[in-house]
């Protein structure tokens, strides 16, 4: 990969790592606040649900935190953007739109088909 791709997908990975810690510490300020009291069950519920859906989301973004650390990790060692099946190269449109993607898209799609014809 040229070293100006690599430049640009080490800046895209850590605008996503800077964004994702961002929104949770976000989180984590909002929901360790004081509380409102909510005499009304239904409200309670309502903001229970909404908490509920913003941990899920945020869970998410954990394990995509560690894919794009992981991510980095690989730009650094000169593996980035190298199939982990193949070894052949992953092309940018695919790269771009998924950076922390570990496999190339003829890979995935194998790997997919696998899963589906397995039931999963």
């Amino acid at each position: 990969m040229e070293p100006d791709r690599i430049e640009f997908f080490r800046l895209l990975l850590h605008q996503r790592l800077a964004d994702l810690l961002g929104e949770a510490d976000k989180t984590r300020t909002d929901m360790t606040g004081a509380a409102s009291p909510f005499p009304d069950p239904t409200d309670r519920a309502a903001l229970e649900t909404d908490r509920n859906f913003t941990l899920r989301i945020r869970d998410r973004e954990r394990k995509l935190i560690t894919k794009i650390r992981e991510a980095i990790e690989r730009l650094e060692a000169g593996t980035y953007g190298y199939c982990e099946i193949c070894g052949g190269e992953i092309s940018e449109k695919r790269l771009i739109a998924r950076p922390v993607t570990t496999m190339c898209i003829a890979c995935k799609s194998r790997q997919e088909a696998l899963e589906r014809s397995r039931g999963h």
